[in-house]
């Protein structure tokens, strides 16, 4: 088939943010006196606009999420603009690609101006031929409108890309556009139901570039 492009998520993917995003709605739940069960982290994990005022309506028992989104946003904007965390083996992964030739890009849920900053702050931008915001199609992931979008800039097939994502929303979405899908879990282990969607699971971005490295090498 011959790669073409690799497509990574980027909260809990290339970067130790699903964990600010959570404590962050943990501040929110406190102060507005709402018991977050378990499930939330998997509902809301991937998601942005439409999707995530759905999840916040339902767990904070609210009629519009609107004004918890927005709150919970700017505080994390806040906390970002000091430090990013990058995650276990982006370096690696990211240096892998571009010695192959394989155009890189991003495609997130979150804002495109918190993306930006976010790859700018940790000093990894030039890596990135493609940057796609959730909020620039119409419909967020599970769906599966932003890596078609995303492989349609790099000027690749989307069959010919891989997805990296950290939740099962964005295994999901990679999965429907037809890409080859890897999951690095980040806070929650894959479920059993997530698996015919995986071509691998991995534990870090370490173990997922010696998979794909070897799958390059089955193909050739």
């Amino acid at each position: 088939m011959g790669y073409e492009g690799a497509i990574f998520d980027m909260d809990g993917l290339l970067f130790d943010t699903e964990r600010i995003y959570q404590q962050t709605w943990q501040e929110i739940d406190g102060e507005t006196g709402v018991k977050l069960d378990g499930s939330f982290v998997k509902a809301i994990s991937g998601t942005n606009g439409h999707h995530m005022r759905r999840v916040i309506e339902r767990y904070y028992h609210v009629s519009d999420g609107t004004a918890i989104m927005d709150e919970c946003m700017g505080r994390i904007r806040k906390k970002l603009s000091v430090q990013v965390p990058l995650k276990k083996g982006v370096h690696e992964i990211l240096n892998f690609f571009q010695k192959k030739g394989i155009r890189i890009a991003v495609a997130s849920s979150s804002a495109a101006s918190q993306i930006e900053s976010n790859l700018e702050t940790a000093g990894i931008r030039g890596y990135f031929s493609a940057v796609v915001s959730g909020t620039e199609v119409r419909r967020g992931k599970p769906e599966p409108d932003i890596f078609l979008c995303v492989a349609e800039r790099m000027s690749c097939r989307a069959d010919a890309c891989f997805v990296f994502e950290d939740s099962e929303n964005g295994i999901k979405a990679g999965y429907a556009a037809g890409c080859t899908t890897i999951m690095v879990p980040d806070l929650m282990e894959a479920s059993p139901a997530i698996l015919p969607y995986c071509r691998k699971i991995c534990r870090d971005l370490l173990q997922a570039e010696k998979e794909v490295s070897r799958m390059l090498q089955d193909e050739g």
